[in-house]
């Protein structure tokens, strides 16, 4: 005796998969994941394809902007009601999807799913070029830029472009001078997660890494291996313009800025561009009137430690730059310069008035007095 057929059975079999369907259309349709036909539903603004109408009525929404669901805490709009439904679980706490095997809660199915194939290993985004596998299709996004060159991040303030919007992210705190990773023993701050943990060994009891020539003990393993090529001498980096070598290629980076021309840092005051942080970070005391450098004999302060060096002699006494013509000694090179100019007969300050040339600033400045009748 037959049994009735109720609503809602399963009565539709797939000859391929053995998967059971309420009715024959939905047959037909998951049929063409075996057979391969084409989607036949045509998205007419960018021309993707879909299987279903509704799948395509659904993306429409899209390309409309509309929205039209709201989150009631934070006002942020979707454009489906699933999304909605995933977002307000930020808000509520609510982690309904749990791993079986380290039982790690998840506020939506999808982030569940990624999350194990951390266990099963799989990884299902397959490159086509160099057939690299990903566990998440935004990291086969990423790495394909590697291939095709694609940068698709520009920095507002250099240009600078970048393959990957988190590598952006941490370029612009160049330019912003924001460090969000503190230590929490010396309260010093960083830019890179990567530079704290490396920073915190300088607290822990021991330096793990040692050097075998010198004896000197270094933070980390990267730390020891730069910190070998002073007694090796090798220089791994070349620069593919005029072929120069480099330790590191962080050096190698700032000397390529001699060739492409590239500032990344300005000065949000005078709007100048720098080649390197620490240039810019020296210019800035123009603006800011510091004077860090400070003499121990009279306390007078300096901008540049250069000029605190050469401000030493007066209270020294020494004189280490030599005219080679008449060997009278000077304390400071820009004197030295200027004396030369007596032997060479240069004349480098010329009057606007009469057009008399002087070797010196000062005599120039004698002589406008004719003029000025001061």
């Amino acid at each position: 005796m037959h049994r009735k057929i109720r609503a809602g059975d399963k009565i539709f079999k797939c000859e391929v998969c053995d998967k059971l369907f309420k009715q024959m259309c939905n047959l037909k349709k998951h049929m063409s994941i075996h057979t391969g036909d084409k989607p036949t539903f045509k998205c007419e603004v960018c021309d993707k394809m879909f299987r279903e109408s509704t799948l395509l009525k659904r993306h429409m929404k899209v390309h409309i902007g509309d929205k039209p669901f709201k989150c009631e805490f934070c006002d942020r709009l979707f454009i489906y009601s699933f999304q909605l439904k995933a977002h307000t679980r930020i808000h509520t706490g609510d982690k309904p999807y749990k791993c079986t095997v380290c039982n790690k809660f998840f506020c939506d199915g999808s982030a569940l799913k990624t999350h194990s194939r951390l266990h099963t290993g799989d990884k299902p985004f397959k490159c086509e070029v160099c057939y690299k596998v990903f566990r998440q299709s935004n990291n086969l996004i990423c790495h394909t830029r590697i291939h095709t060159g694609d940068k698709p991040f520009k920095c507002e303030v250099c240009h600078k472009m970048f393959s990957q919007s988190s590598h952006l992210m941490t370029h612009m705190r160049t330019h912003t001078g924001d460090k969000p990773f503190k230590c929490e023993v010396c309260y010093k701050k960083f830019r890179h997660n990567g530079t704290l943990k490396s920073h915190m060994l300088v607290h822990a009891v021991e330096t793990p890494y040692k050097c075998k020539v010198c004896n000197k003990f270094l933070c980390s393993s990267s730390g020891l291996k730069m910190h070998m090529r002073t007694h090796t001498g090798e220089k791994p980096f070349k620069c593919e313009v005029c072929n120069k070598m480099y330790r590191s290629s962080s050096h190698l980076s700032k000397h390529t800025r001699i060739h492409t021309g590239e500032r990344p840092f300005k000065c949000e005051v005078c709007y100048k561009m720098f080649t390197q942080k620490g240039n810019l970070k020296t210019h800035m005391r123009i603006h800011s009137g510091d004077k860090p450098f400070k003499c121990e004999v009279c306390d007078k302060r300096f901008k540049y430690v250069y000029v605190l060096n050469r401000h030493k002699n007066i209270h020294t006494g020494d004189k280490p730059f030599k005219c080679e013509v008449c060997y009278k000694m000077f304390a400071d090179s820009t004197e030295l310069n200027r004396h030369m100019r007596i032997h060479s007969g240069e004349k480098l300050f010329q009057c606007e008035i009469c057009y008399k040339l002087f070797n010196h600033k000062g005599h120039l400045r004698r002589h406008l007095r004719i003029h000025t009748a001061d």
